[in-house]
């Protein structure tokens, strides 16, 4: 075939071409070569002088969104080990509270009598303290109880501080009473403000009117109050901010216990006191308006923070992870505000009421408790060996962060020359620039300014 014939075809070729639409054109181009990326998660990196202004910008931007997918990986193992930790925590209290259900930690104290005779122990210690507010309710309530079911002022009064909780343990129950002081054990709690208001009231010049209120009642029954009583609104206290366990009935409050650098608690640590109450069936099931029971109101009110240690010598060893006060079963006391109360300990007049376990527990249900006892043992062991292996996790993406930050650092440390003749590249932050945008491509097929590229040259022209 002539070679003239092959032109021919080119030049129709070229002519056709050039009647295609733009964006055809535009798909039939080559695709441009890919950009260079860097490897992961091992970056290799070459001295600056060696590559273009581009491929140093490239290197850089991929390392850094490296190392933001390391910091994601870093704060995924934290949260976890967070949850864990948590996870501890809720199954020690457990641990602690069924120790001293089972009376490990406990000394039976009630020589076998029974819930209701522990229960009216307690009255008669509060009936004996005479012209106090305390005493006239239970009176009213225990030897009255028709006629305190039909006052209107005690309709709101859900009843005195020492009857709304109970302890396992009598060394416990004076040491609590003994932290409250008599004011707060003898104190009465109403569920509203509505009621603390029809407790007394005042006339026209502000002094109390002795025939109405809790001191009219108490002259219907043939008794005085004198001085001053505590009162408590249920409704107008601050509340636990934090979790409480909605799964169990005694409403435990999920607190963080104090924690060693190794992880474990100081030695001697019981509970919070707060969780070493226990309430009756008949307390558990109200609430406030709010959904609060009485240990996320009246109970952290007086304990807050409150930890409970065996001894004094294990209480002054941990006073470095002690906020707001601790207290010991053998009577030691550290107030929130860092006072130590020394001396003889005095008598305690009213007391919480002391359960024991073994004068109303059968063995079946001992057994029970020693066999839940081993398996949370069981699950805080498990929950031990998640933790230490999300920790190696964490360390090993750690290290790795900081080799590719440190190689980072090293590689923007090194000189980079400008090539001459090179156009200058902008930062990536730069705005209005794109250091990644491909160059435009020259379309060989396009017309120069002033020409028609539709346009078929003649015979003699071609």
């Amino acid at each position: 075939m002539h070679p003239s014939f092959y032109g021919q075809l080119d030049h129709q070729h070229q002519v056709r071409s050039r009647r295609l639409a733009p964006w055809l054109v535009f798909l039939l181009a080559p695709a441009p070569p890919p950009l260079p990326s860097a490897p992961a998660p091992y970056l290799v990196f070459l001295h600056r002088s060696m590559e273009t202004p581009l491929a140093n910008q490239i290197i850089v931007f991929n390392t850094k969104e490296g190392l933001q997918k390391l910091g994601q990986k870093l704060n995924h193992h934290e949260g976890n080990i967070k949850l864990l930790k948590s996870e501890i925590d809720v199954i020690e209290q457990s641990i602690a509270d069924l120790s001293i259900k089972l009376g490990k930690k406990a000394v039976n104290a009630n020589n076998g009598t029974s819930v209701q005779e522990a229960d009216q122990r307690v009255i008669q210690s509060i009936c004996h303290q005479d012209k106090t507010a305390a005493s006239i309710v239970c009176e009213l309530r225990n030897r009255h109880s028709v006629q305190a079911s039909k006052v209107p002022q005690l309709k709101d009064v859900l009843g005195v501080v020492a009857t709304l909780g109970k302890v396992n343990d009598d060394n416990l129950s004076s040491i609590l009473s003994e932290y409250l002081g008599i004011e707060n054990m003898l104190g009465l709690v109403c569920k509203t403000y509505d009621g603390v208001k029809l407790l007394e009231t005042y006339d026209k010049e502000g002094t109390i009117d002795k025939t109405c209120g809790i001191h009219g009642l108490s002259r219907s029954i043939g008794k005085f109050l004198d001085g001053r009583f505590t009162v408590f609104s249920l409704e107008n206290m601050r509340p636990f901010p934090g979790d409480v366990m909605i799964d169990d009935p005694q409403r435990w409050l999920m607190l963080h216990k104090p924690r060693l650098p190794s992880g474990e608690s100081p030695p001697g640590f019981l509970n919070f006191a707060v969780n070493m109450i226990q309430l009756d069936q008949a307390y558990l099931s109200y609430l406030t308006r709010n959904g609060q029971g009485l240990r996320e109101t009246l109970f952290y009110s007086l304990f807050s923070h409150l930890q409970v240690y065996e001894t004094t010598a294990d209480l002054r060893h941990a006073i470095p992870f002690i906020n707001d006060g601790a207290i010991s079963l053998d009577g030691s006391i550290l107030r929130p505000n860092g006072s130590f109360c020394l001396g003889d300990r005095r008598s305690v007049e009213v007391k919480f009421a002391v359960l024991s376990l073994g004068s109303y527990a059968p063995s079946s249900i001992i057994s029970e408790m020693e066999e839940q006892i081993k398996l949370k043992n069981w699950e805080k062991e498990r929950l031990v060996e998640d933790i230490k292996i999300q920790e190696d996790l964490w360390k090993q993406v750690k290290d790795l962060f900081e080799k590719q930050k440190k190689q980072l650092m090293e590689y923007l440390a090194q000189p980079s020359p400008r090539l001459q003749g090179s156009p200058t590249i902008r930062s990536p932050a730069t705005p209005g620039s794109n250091p990644f945008a491909v160059t435009p491509r020259i379309n060989p097929f396009a017309a120069s300014p002033g020409s028609n590229s539709f346009a078929v040259k003649p015979p003699h022209m071609r």
